[in-house]
């Protein structure tokens, strides 16, 4: 394992220190935002900003790479990002920050683009699986460590927010120092929606589904906090949990998914996210029963991700996997822009917890349409399905597409090795 990270280390790195910042300024706008006085249909509209962002960067970054290559965009995009995230507590209005969010999203995707370009390029067919899963770590750790460097500073000045920058604006030295420039990053047109849902209603009404669910976990959970009276080191705990549940949930949920029929654990991991919900709902403001709450309502999301995409690539041909990989990313923006709308309207009308009625009834809907769709398509053995591999929303169709094509090969190895040793 050292052998093999040893040539991505200052990735690696560098990517820590990008999630530190970025994670540092979702929960501060729903912190700096309650003390402004924003309601939580502002701050909805605010959230759904940095999801428009994202998805048209995915979409326009490859070409600007195409025209100028892999530094120059990178090194543009990260200027841009740290001067949106220093003038956040300058231009305290929501309608400017709705325009600087749009502009952090967008760069934010655009870097994941170069920086998992350069990544995917730095791996082999037999170390992209463990590049991929480091990569995946650290961006979690980045945005859990996030959580922690918050509480070192006061939102309602301008501290955090210069921090934020710093951090990544130093984030790329390490990458800019030491990759080698590739050539131009090329990402499969998406697939038509229409194709995408006939060839996997679920993988496709599931992904819009939990798109809305975390981008509401992790835009609006910080308004919620906020909102109930927690304290800025309690809002931080709160989303940290969210994001912790995924990090230790991921490999169970993943090793099952190797071992069942992926719609029953879709299934069943939708059901635990809806009762989660449903537990932090009801016991009111009880700091560590919310905290728990947040742990398994967020420790099902990542999964599921994940498990979408593999049971989507279970369906189609190799060759049609990178286009259904763009498609799952731009349907999962789409859910992502929507859920926060939503979230913001319930928590207007019934008051902060109905963060967790729109959760729980975006996970319900999830186990249901999953229970719905075992009846209408048999399932096949899980030998004969894809290999799991975690990978996290906030990935960008490159990396989607490299875990595609990495999980169809395993998954092509593993059955030769079976049939070989029966045989």
């Amino acid at each position: 394992m050292f052998n093999v990270l040893s040539g991505v280390w200052a990735l690696l790195l560098g990517i820590v220190l990008i999630m530190l910042g970025n994670g540092m300024h979702f929960t501060l706008i729903g912190l700096r935002g309650g003390i402004e006085g924003f309601n939580a249909t502002e701050l909805a509209i605010v959230t759904s900003g940095y999801f428009v962002g994202f998805l048209s960067g995915a979409r326009f970054t490859p070409l600007l790479i195409q025209r100028v290559g892999h530094v120059r965009v990178f090194a543009a995009l990260g200027s841009f990002m740290s001067a949106g995230l220093i003038a956040f507590p300058l231009l305290a209005e929501p309608w400017a920050w709705t325009i600087l969010r749009v502009l952090v999203g967008f760069c934010m995707s655009g870097i994941y683009v170069t920086a998992e370009s350069w990544l995917n390029n730095a791996s082999t067919n037999e170390t992209r699986g463990k590049v991929l899963s480091a990569y995946m770590i650290a961006q979690t750790l980045g945005i859990i460590g996030a959580q922690g460097v918050l509480t070192l500073g006061d939102a309602a000045t301008s501290v955090l927010f210069i921090g934020a920058s710093i951090l990544v604006s130093i984030s790329f030295a390490p990458i800019l120092l030491s990759v080698t420039p590739v050539p131009a990053v090329e990402v499969a047109r998406p697939m038509p929606l229409r194709k995408l849902f006939m060839g996997s209603p679920l993988g496709t009404v599931g992904i819009f589904l939990l798109g809305g669910a975390f981008a509401t976990q992790s835009g609006m959970g910080a308004v919620f906090g906020s909102q109930i009276g927690m304290s800025a080191s309690q809002v931080a705990l709160f989303v940290a949990m969210l994001f912790a549940g995924a990090l230790l949930l991921q490999y169970p949920i993943g090793w099952l998914s190797d071992q069942m029929d992926r719609r029953r654990l879709i299934f069943g991991a939708a059901v635990l996210g809806a009762v989660a919900c449903a537990a932090g709902w009801s016991m009111g403001d009880g700091l560590w029963p919310l905290m728990a709450a947040a742990f398994f309502a967020g420790g099902v999301t990542t999964p599921l991700y994940a498990l979408f995409l593999a049971y989507t690539n279970d369906f189609l041909h190799a060759d049609d996997m990178p286009a259904a990989s763009g498609g799952l990313v731009f349907t999962f923006g789409l859910g992502a822009i929507f859920g926060p709308l939503v979230t913001g309207w319930a928590m207007q009308a019934s008051g902060p917890f109905g963060f967790w009625l729109v959760l729980g009834a975006t996970f319900a809907a999830i186990a249901l349409y999953a229970l719905y769709r075992m009846t209408q398509r048999t399932g096949d053995p899980a030998f004969e399905t894809e290999s799991y591999l975690g990978v996290l929303p906030t990935s960008s169709p490159v990396v989607i597409e490299a875990a595609g094509a990495w999980s169809a090969e395993q998954a092509e190895i593993e059955r030769e090795a079976e049939a070989e040793a029966q045989g």
